[in-house]
């Protein structure tokens, strides 16, 4: 092994504009960005990489940090053994994506974040995890058992590992998409229901155990079947679980908007930041479920929601910020959002806190380390009602005013730190949610919204190339990548629909012009998430799986179907024909993790 120590001692993050690499720019850790410079000295060093990602509103990414990227001596294995590169995944997706799906080849489990992995000069992960703590504890290696493992086994095993790179980059590449030929028929739809039944809880609404996400592609695929059909149906489904996200502790009962996942399967202790694409996701599902239902908590919850949206997360230019960190000014996780009672009764009259003490309850045991209450709703606005014989409008009213001024005092605590990121796909889902729901709740404040978020992105993004090509940037500097292209179709043709402005069209079949062109693969169909013209990574995958946010080649097919029958162009619906194709064996494997291409597909029957 190559034992130079010419190393520039310094952290090379000071010049950087992402705020999570900002967050690391004085850590002790000689971190490089991601770029040409930190692989070419890894090569001339001979050293492994040691590839972090995180984002700025990352709890465990913040808590790594204290504990080893700011400890001299864990800071020292690491620059003595290592090429250090941190990655901000809100930046960078697509390194973001890559290294979690070679993760879960590597330990056949889940990734996260922090992600931790380890690299070879060539990009090839060889060995990874996520959070790893300063010393041992659980079942978890120390940090800095890890770098000293993996430095043996770089030295020590270099064979192995080759035959480890080429074992990796050949099971990426088989898991690419390979065309059939058939169609899906309609009974893969009918095994995505089975499949959510089997996980949903019937008790707590949502699908699986701890830690519990809301699934927002899986709930609004069941919303949209419209049926009452089987035990339990869609609807109930869906209905149900968005009922008890309303009501818990995953949803800000102060300030609206939605925190990432709740810690435990009764939705009571969440994981307290908060994602624009969480909240830009389950908006649109809130007015559709009280569209279907007529219930005034999912109206509520819309409202709330857009009012912190609007209230917290617009930037100056009209775009909107990508997260809110789950720690509070002084470290401490949820601090912005937790009470103690003495606080609550400060605020509030007697009456109010007769009823707001049953509402969110303030009268059950506090559920946040024994000592603090994170607010939820414990007693529904209509049982009170009936319990002290006043009209459900009255207590509301009453709730309403002890809420607002509850805010006000929360406020004053200051409120959790910004990320100002506005990646064109988060603000894209924001635009059409804000345009579905205020069509559907008759909000033409919220369309005129999602109006002036939609010209902001035109305008900060969109870009005529020297060689007269159009490009959509990502964030400013940054090519867009699949989700941006297909998220701001998809929200250009729902503004079109809901609010139309001469040019919507016009626009919208320009930007599929450059989708088709910069990620199609004519060959095979379907859409990679990094342009033909990207740098490249050790493998170019074709997204299709439904997370937190859906997957871009289901967002693209449907969105191509969409502006087919609005332009009659046979070109766009050929291309999301195609797509389906590609991914029809991807889907029958797993049907409820692609619910956005069982509806492209579903839309493509009812288009013959």
């Amino acid at each position: 092994m190559n034992t130079d120590t010419t190393l520039a001692p310094r952290n090379r993050l000071a010049g950087e504009t992402s705020a999570y690499l900002q967050q690391h720019a004085g850590d002790p850790v000689h971190w490089h960005p991601w770029g040409e410079a930190a692989f070419a000295e890894a090569h001339r060093l001979d050293r492994p990489i040691l590839l972090s990602v995180g984002y700025a509103s990352c709890h465990w990414c913040h808590v790594m940090a204290r504990e080893s990227f700011a400890d001299p001596a864990t800071a020292a294995a690491v620059n003595e053994g290592f090429i250090a590169i941190k990655v901000d995944r809100e930046e960078r997706p697509d390194i973001d994506g890559l290294y979690q799906q070679a993760l879960q080849l590597l330990r056949r489990g889940n990734g996260g974040w922090p992600l931790t992995v380890f690299l070879s000069p060539q990009g090839v992960p060889f060995y990874g995890g996520t959070y790893f703590p300063r010393e041992a504890s659980g079942g978890q290696s120390a940090l800095r058992d890890v770098l000293a493992s993996v430095s043996t086994v770089w030295t020590e095993r270099r064979a192995d590992l080759a035959r480890q790179d080429e074992a990796l980059i050949a099971a990426l590449s088989a898991a690419l998409p390979q065309p059939t030929g058939s169609p899906l028929d309609p009974s893969v739809q009918e095994e995505a229901i089975q499949q959510l039944a089997v996980a949903f809880d019937a008790r707590h609404g949502g699908f699986g155990g701890a830690p519990k996400f809301p699934h927002p592609t899986d709930l609004d695929f069941l919303l949209q079947l419209d049926s009452d059909i089987g035990t339990p149906s869609p609807r109930a489904m869906a209905l149900e679980s968005l009922r008890h996200i309303a009501e818990g502790g995953l949803f800000d009962q102060l300030g609206g908007g939605f925190f990432r996942y709740s810690v435990d399967p009764a939705w009571n202790i969440p994981h307290f930041e908060k994602m624009l694409c969480d909240s830009a996701m389950l908006l649109p599902l809130y007015a559709d479920a009280w569209r279907a239902s007529g219930e005034a908590l999912f109206r509520r919850a819309a409202e709330l929601t857009v009012d912190w949206a609007l209230r917290e997360m617009r930037s100056d230019d009209g775009l909107f910020c990508s997260a809110l960190a789950a720690d509070d000014a002084n470290g401490r996780e949820g601090g912005t959002y937790l009470w103690e009672a003495s606080a609550l009764r400060d605020v509030l009259t007697p009456v109010e806190w007769d009823l707001c003490a049953a509402h969110w309850g303030l009268i059950d045991p506090p559920g946040f380390e024994g000592k603090f209450w994170h607010l939820r709703v414990s007693r529904p606005v209509e049982k009170l009602a009936t319990m002290l014989g006043q009209p459900a409008d009255a207590v509301q009213a009453v709730i309403d005013e002890a809420r607002s001024r509850l805010l006000v005092r929360r406020d004053e605590r200051g409120r959790a730190a910004h990320d100002g990121k506005t990646p064109t796909a988060w603000n894209a889902l924001m635009v059409s949610a804000l345009a579905h729901a205020g069509a559907v709740l008759g909000r033409s404040d919220w369309l005129a919204a999602a109006r002036t978020t939609f010209d902001a992105l035109r305008a900060a993004r969109w870009r005529e190339d020297i060689d007269g090509a159009d490009r959509l940037q990502s964030l400013p500097g940054i090519d867009g990548f699949l989700d941006d292209h297909a998220f701001l179709l998809d929200a250009a043709l729902t503004l079109h629909e809901t609010a139309p402005h001469d040019g919507d069209l016009g626009f919208a079949a320009r930007l599929a012009e450059v989708m088709l062109l910069r990620f199609e693969d004519d060959a095979r169909g379907g859409f990679f998430f990094t342009a033909h013209d990207a740098l490249p990574l050790f493998h170019r995958s074709k997204p299709a799986l439904d997370a937190a946010t859906p997957g871009g080649n289901g967002v693209a097919a449907r969105a191509l179907i969409r502006l087919a029958r609005r332009t009659g162009n046979t070109r766009y619906v050929n291309a999301a024909e195609r797509c389906v194709r590609l991914f029809a064996a991807t889907v029958r494997a797993d049907p409820a993790s692609h619910t956005r291409l069982l509806m492209a597909a579903r839309w493509l029957d009812e288009g013959r």
